[in-house]
C-alpha cells in the first residue's frame, strides 16, 4: 500500500539499483500476484534502461521464492510476447529482470542473501537455467545503508517493529492503534497513516494474526512430532522387554502381568513382531 505511491516507489527503486531517477512518471507500474514490474523510458519514448523489477514482501522465509518468481516471469514474458513471432528470424527483445524480496519476519535472517533456482535442482552441476533472487532483511537494525537511502523503508521498519513490540504487551488491536498514533505524532509514515488509518490498522492486524497462526501451526507440528517420537521410543522399549521374556519361556499372561499391560496388547504386539520378522526374511 505504501509503495503504490510512485514517488515512494521511485525512492525505493533508486535505493536498490543505485540509480538516481528523479521523475516518478518514468515508472510504469503493473501488478501480478503481488509482484510489481516497471519499465523505464526516456523523453523520446525510446527504451534506454529497460528493466523488469519484481518486488515481493515476505514475513516468512521460503527457500522456494526463486521458483515462484520463475512462474511470475514466465507469465509476464508470455503476455509481453503474445503478438511476437517467436519462430521468426528477428530477435524478440525482452526487459532484463531483477528480483527482490523484502523480508521482515521474526526469524533471524542475514541482511542480504541470494536465493537461486539452481539450489532446488537435484543435480547441481552446471545449471543451464538460473534465476537469482536478492532477499533483503528490512527489520529494524538491518541494512542501515539501504534504510538511509530509502527513508520510507526505514519508516516502514520502524512502524512494524513497534507493532510487534507492543503486541507482546497488549492485545494486537490496541498495539496497532498505539503504534499508528505514535508514528503519526513523530512524523513516521505520517501522511500515509493519516490518510489510510483504518486500512493500515486492519491490514496490520491481519498480517500479525496470520504470522501468529503460522507460528502456532509449526509449534503444534513440532510438538506432535516430538510426541510421536516419544511414543515410538516407548513402543520399541516395550517390544524389547517382550522379546526378552519370550526368550525366557514366559507366557502371554505372565508377560502382561510383569509389564503391567493388557494381554490383548501383548498378544497384538507379538503378532506384529512376527509379521516384521517374516517380512525381513522375505526381503
Amino acid at each position: 500500500m505504501i509503495f503504490e505511491d510512485k514517488r515512494k516507489l521511485l525512492e525505493l527503486c533508486n535505493a536498490i539499483s543505485g540509480k538516481h531517477y528523479e521523475d516518478p512518471e518514468l515508472l510504469e507500474i503493473n501488478t501480478l500476484e503481488n509482484a510489481i514490474y516497471m519499465s523505464m523510458k526516456n523523453d523520446l519514448s525510446f527504451l534506454i534502461d529497460t528493466q523488469l523489477s519484481l518486488y515481493e514482501h515476505q514475513s516468512t522465509y521460503s527457500p522456494n521464492l526463486s521458483l515462484r518468481f520463475f512462474f511470475y516471469l514466465s507469465d509476464m514474458f508470455s503476455g509481453m510476447t503474445a503478438d511476437a513471432n517467436l519462430y521468426g528470424t528477428k530477435k524478440v527483445v525482452l526487459p532484463a529482470p531483477r528480483f527482490v524480496v523484502f523480508y521482515n519476519g521474526e526469524a533471524d535472517q542475514p541482511d542480504r542473501q541470494i536465493l537461486k533456482l539452481s539450489d532446488l535442482y537435484t543435480v547441481k552441476e552446471d545449471p543451464m537455467l538460473e534465476l537469482k533472487v536478492l532477499m533483503l532483511n528490512v527489520n529494524q537494525g538491518h541494512n542501515p545503508e539501504l534504510m538511509e537511502a530509502c527513508h520510507t523503508l526505514w519508516e516502514y521498519a520502524e512502524y512494524t517493529g513497534r507493532v510487534r513490540k507492543y503486541a507482546r504487551e497488549q492485545p494486537i488491536a490496541e498495539a496497532v492503534e498505539r503504534a499508528i498514533t505514535e508514528c503519526i505524532r513523530e512524523g513516521i509514515l505520517k501522511e500515509f497513516l493519516e490518510k489510510n488509518r483504518r486500512e493500515a490498522k486492519n491490514v496490520s492486524i491481519y498480517e500479525y494474526d496470520q504470522e501468529k497462526h503460522i507460528r502456532q501451526e509449526r509449534e503444534e507440528a513440532w510438538e506432535a512430532g516430538e510426541k510421536a517420537g516419544r511414543e515410538a521410543g516407548q513402543m520399541d522399549k516395550l517390544q524389547e522387554q517382550i522379546q526378552k521374556k519370550l526368550a525366557k519361556g514366559k507366557t502371554i499372561p505372565e508377560i502382561a502381568e510383569a509389564l503391567e499391560e493388557e494381554e490383548d496388547t501383548i498378544r497384538r504386539m507379538i503378532e506384529e513382531m512376527k509379521m516384521d520378522q517374516r517380512e525381513k526374511l522375505t526381503e
